[in-house]
């Protein structure tokens, strides 16, 4: 142990708690006063585990976000406050965290991890974790992880339930594509915004995140290595699946096919096309056909004029009960996309058809299935009421 991760006597009465226990000791928190973690995220996942890390005495602390602090965040993302909103949230967190421990470094990078800085961001920590909330993320951490031989701690959150699970495979453990081959079809797993999240569950799951990167720092105990953990809080129950590592994954396995980052993440999981090389003569076609997004949106303002207009016309909300009781477009008739199918025959497969959600898919998965049916004359609402409360009506509640 080098001179300067001694620990000094300040230090030493700061984490006394630790030295008592004969799986820590001196020389385990020196341990962790030479380690260094990289945190993917600031959010409601990288908030408690940068503030349990730091409150540990991680010595070296980075955390990769390049969101800024909103009002929604609160709930859950508890190392920012009132009032960091509109503050990046790598700037708040660092300065929580250095509050509860100014003995730590706390390294921020305010960009968005990406396939042109992950090897370089990872190349510089000892455990990466992935807080992230999003599938192209945890896709591109756990290849970067891959290759770069860097232990990968993973979480994840959704409603009132939490996955927990450590990444190793240069240990013999599996990587996330062994559990994961493929991500979900981008409309099927909606985010946390849509969906909702109980605001204590990244809490519970942050901590046993924290825990696993402490136990890999010292070396004791048994980690998630070869489990996955779920956890349901709404009936307080653990369940503990096994997991190997899958001699077919493409990343990991006997014979691999993935010898590099991918060139598009997001292409991957289904959320953009893949880029293309257009001559000059086809871009502004391309363009303009993306614009029209096949004919199928319209804009905000556009809606307006149509529902200002005075012609009759249909306007659907394919939110649930729920999400209506909160905010609501007027003149618009509830149609929840969950049970959508026993309002089709109500509606005239003539008639003009307007649809709208809380961001924009689900009223595009609704106006699909009216296509089916024989309908011609609609329209889904983009960016969703979330827009509408943007850019025409201020008194629609933002959640």
């Amino acid at each position: 142990m080098s001179a300067n991760h001694r620990l000094s006597a300040e230090e030493i009465s700061r984490y006394s708690r630790h030295l008592t226990l004969q799986e820590v000791g001196l020389k385990g928190q020196e341990k962790f006063k030479a380690a260094s973690v990289l945190c993917i995220g600031a959010g409601g996942l990288g908030s408690p585990i940068g503030m349990y890390l730091a409150a540990a005495g991680v010595g070296r602390i980075g955390v990769v976000d390049f969101d800024v602090v909103d009002a929604s965040n609160l709930q859950r993302q508890v190392a920012h406050s009132s009032d960091d909103l509109g503050r990046p949230k790598v700037e708040s967190i660092r300065e929580t965290m250095l509050g509860i421990n100014p003995h730590i470094q706390v390294d921020i990078h305010r960009e968005q991890l990406t396939r042109d800085n992950a090897m370089r961001l990872f190349a510089d920590y000892d455990v990466i974790i992935d807080g992230s909330d999003n599938f192209q993320t945890r896709y591109l951490a756990n290849d970067a992880a891959f290759f770069a031989k860097k232990p990968l701690v993973y979480g994840s959150i959704f409603r009132f339930e939490g996955q927990m699970s450590l990444f190793d495979p240069h240990t013999g453990g599996p990587c996330y594509r062994c559990v994961y081959a493929s991500p979900p079809p981008p409309n099927l797993v909606p985010n946390c915004a849509e969906a909702g999240v109980l605001g204590v569950l990244p809490g519970t799951v942050g901590l046993i995140m924290a825990t696993e990167t402490l136990k890999l720092i010292l070396g004791v105990g048994e980690t998630l290595k070869g489990r996955l953990m779920l956890y349901n809080s709404l009936k307080m129950h653990f369940k503990e699946v096994r997991v190997r590592k899958n001699p077919k994954c493409e990343l990991c396995g006997e014979h691999p096919v993935i010898h590099g980052l991918l060139e598009d993440y997001g292409a991957f999981c289904g959320l953009t096309a893949p880029t293309m090389q257009l001559p000059a003569s086809g871009i502004a076609a391309a363009e303009n056909d993306a614009s029209k997004n096949g004919g199928a949106e319209i804009t905000p303002l556009e809606l307006k004029r149509v529902l200002d207009g005075g012609r009759p016309v249909t306007l659907l909300d394919v939110r649930e009960p729920h999400e209506w009781d909160i905010a609501r477009i007027e003149s618009a008739q509830l149609a929840p996309l969950s049970k959508f199918d026993q309002f089709i025959p109500e509606l005239d497969p003539a008639g003009e058809i307007y649809l709208y959600c809380y961001k924009g898919k689900r009223s595009l998965t609704a106006l699909k299935k009216l296509q089916e049916r024989g309908f011609t004359h609609l329209k889904s609402l983009a960016g969703g009421i979330d827009r509408w409360s943007q850019e025409v009506d201020p008194s629609v509640p933002r959640y």
